[in-house]
């Protein structure tokens, strides 16, 4: 019995020995590196996409840059597909994900989230002359471009839909504006920033959801100190100014309530 239990102390004790060499597991190592590591789409405007340069820019990449900032280091930015981005967290791709990640019960369950920063409504989208749906009801039997892991997805089959598969906003649109699709449930700040990028695009806002989504930075769990600096990191651009600043650039106006 004694044998036994100084077998368990032992592995207890290799397990914590191991634990701080894990990439991102606190704050320490991150300002140790000099870099925050940021997961983010690429393809995501206006949040986070390329400029003509090529450049990664937009809402969330701002964000990042000067959340990291704060935390006295830089913002060092991974790309991929949405599928699989909450799944770089897990595989220590990198130490967060900044891409408009709703906060959920069931990712709280998984992972550790800031303070919302922004908020949004998802609506329903189809084209100009589509006189058939006027609800989310409407959707039954048919065609939703979505992300097939995101809340807009599953919104989308909830009320019934046949989902067809995209990797993202923008292709969302363009399969309604090519018939392939017949809605799209989807950010309302993604929307109203494609409309005032294309005010001539034939696709309209038939319905919206009555309650905001607000998302989060996503981290690991079991990572207090991490989760404490990024919470006060965002605290202090929406007090000096930086927040607001990023937020009229992109949108007009205040989008954190």
């Amino acid at each position: 019995m004694i044998r036994l239990k100084t077998i368990a102390v032992a592995a207890l004790i290799q397990a914590a020995a191991i634990l701080p060499s894990f990439a991102g597991e606190n704050l320490a190592a991150i300002k140790s590196a000099g870099a925050l590591k940021i997961g983010t789409e690429g393809t995501y405007a206006p949040f986070t996409f390329h400029d003509k340069s090529g450049k990664l820019v937009g809402f969330d990449v701002e964000i990042g840059e000067a959340v990291a900032a704060k935390l006295g280091v830089k913002a060092e930015f991974v790309e991929g597909k949405w599928d699989g981005l909450i799944a770089g967290i897990d595989a220590k791709r990198y130490d967060t994900v900044i891409n408009q990640v709703g906060i959920t019960e069931a990712r709280k369950q998984k992972y550790d989230f800031s303070e919302p920063y922004i908020a949004s409504k998802a609506v329903l989208i189809v084209r100009q002359d589509n006189s058939d749906i006027k609800g989310f009801a409407d959707l039954k039997g048919k065609k939703s471009a979505q992300s097939l892991t995101s809340n807009f997805g599953k919104t989308a089959q909830e009320n019934g839909a046949e989902l067809v598969g995209t990797d993202g906003f923008d292709q969302s649109i363009q399969l309604v504006l090519t018939r392939r699709a017949d809605a799209t449930i989807n950010d309302s700040l993604s929307f109203f920033d494609f409309k005032k990028q294309k005010p001539d695009a034939p696709v309209k806002i038939v319905a919206e959801q009555a309650n905001a989504d607000y998302s989060g930075i996503i981290i690991r769990k079991g990572e207090p100190e991490l989760l404490a600096a990024v919470n006060k990191a965002l605290a202090d651009i929406k007090s000096d100014g930086t927040y607001a600043k990023i937020s009229q650039k992109y949108f007009g106006q205040d989008v954190s309530k």
